[in-house]
């Protein structure tokens, strides 16, 4: 029950502050430039108000704290949200860059993924502090370990800074990224469930509520964005939630599309590099989808049936299976 009230109050806290959340990032400038060498059917988008990440933080956020005292509150939950706020502040400061400059571009790729490791190797450190990290990785599956040692250490950093990316990176169609993580977030909600971990759930759950509601003004055409704020949020607290459940490899399995995006960039620009010739058309997946004739709509529906099919076959398995 702690879980579907979780989920429907961050809904209801999402969708109501979404109309006033646009006017507000209409009325100071937050408005999206859209990239010179992206696809040409995106420049209608220019100008729609972006930011609005920060209407699934604030609904995170409350959320948590109006059902976590049910739950018991844990301090991994608190963590895995202040996690998502530190990785929304990046997000935020990537974001206003790009409105103030009025360009595509905001930090410097370095700059962000410094700020990321640190903020990761931080949540890693306090989650030690607490005896909340183990440095192991449970296979999927099966009830075998592997143990890494200190190795684990920048491994869990390096999967909380990708998965951040990795979602940053499928935020390029109406709908896409957001639908992707409210699938993702309910997928983990469940095995922090059965894994004992009842106000983590429920924060998976607002999770997932936030970005519900986000899609109620995100879903084509879409009259607002997330920007880096949110994504970056979104991919962290997913990542930071996986960590603690000693959910890693499933993680793997669960944002499944949301690596094939990464992949696809890394492959397109490798390639490039090496060859002067490309593998795709455009990346990331979902351009080279576009500029293959596929509708935005239909990219976006088909992605999350596979990616909500995939993350539910994985959950199935590892609650059914005698392991």
């Amino acid at each position: 029950m702690a879980n579907l009230l979780a989920l429907l109050a961050a809904f209801f806290v999402a969708a109501a502050l979404g109309r006033p959340a646009i006017h507000i990032l209409r009325k100071y400038g937050c408005r999206q430039q859209v990239r010179d060498d992206g696809p040409q059917s995106h420049r209608g988008k220019e100008g729609t108000p972006t930011m609005g990440g920060v209407i699934i933080i604030i609904a995170l956020i409350a959320a948590t704290a109006l059902i976590g005292p049910r739950t018991g509150g844990t301090a991994a939950a608190m963590l895995v949200i202040a996690l998502a706020v530190g990785f929304g502040l990046i997000g935020f400061a990537d974001d206003r860059a790009i409105v103030k400059h009025k360009r595509s571009l905001g930090l410097r790729a370095r700059e962000k993924l410094v700020l990321q490791f640190i903020l990761a190797g931080g949540f890693l450190y306090l989650l030690g502090g607490l005896d909340l990290v183990n440095p192991v990785v449970l296979i999927p599956f099966s009830d075998r370990l592997w143990t890494l040692g200190w190795w684990y250490y920048p491994a869990a950093a390096f999967l909380i800074v990708l998965t951040s990316n990795s979602v940053n990176l499928t935020d390029g169609l109406d709908g896409l990224a957001a639908g992707l993580a409210a699938i993702a977030g309910v997928a983990i909600g469940v095995i922090a469930s059965v894994r004992g971990e009842p106000a983590l759930s429920a924060a998976c759950f607002a999770l997932a509520g936030a970005c519900l509601g986000f899609l109620w003004y995100n879903a084509h055409p879409a009259r607002v964005f997330m920007g880096d704020t949110g994504a970056l949020a979104l991919g962290a607290a997913l990542a930071g939630a996986a960590v603690v459940l000693k959910a890693e490899a499933l993680l793997l399995i669960i944002g499944v599309i949301f690596y094939l995006e990464a992949l696809s960039v890394v492959a397109q620009v490798a390639y490039f590099r090496l060859t002067g010739k490309r593998v795709l058309r455009m990346s990331p997946l979902h351009h080279h989808l576009e500029l293959s004739g596929w509708p935005e709509p239909q990219i976006v529906s088909r992605m999350w049936i596979a990616g909500g099919l995939i993350a539910w076959s994985a959950v199935l398995a590892e609650r059914l299976l005698p392991w």
